[in-house]
């Protein structure tokens, strides 16, 4: 997990992609998300979302 987040930054700096960071990030918090609230009551109402 480490080296992909080591080449991810690695080909974000070579590049100048620097805005695929705030992309990346919301992908990781809301599949985050998901992967949290399959177990809770709160499920059925994060599911309408997407």
């Amino acid at each position: 997990m480490l080296e992909l987040l080591k080449d991810l930054w690695g080909f974000m700096r070579e590049n100048k992609k620097f805005w695929l960071a705030p992309v990346v990030l919301v992908m990781l918090f809301l599949g985050s998300l998901l992967v949290l609230s399959q177990g809770s009551a709160v499920a059925p109402f994060i599911y309408t979302l997407f």
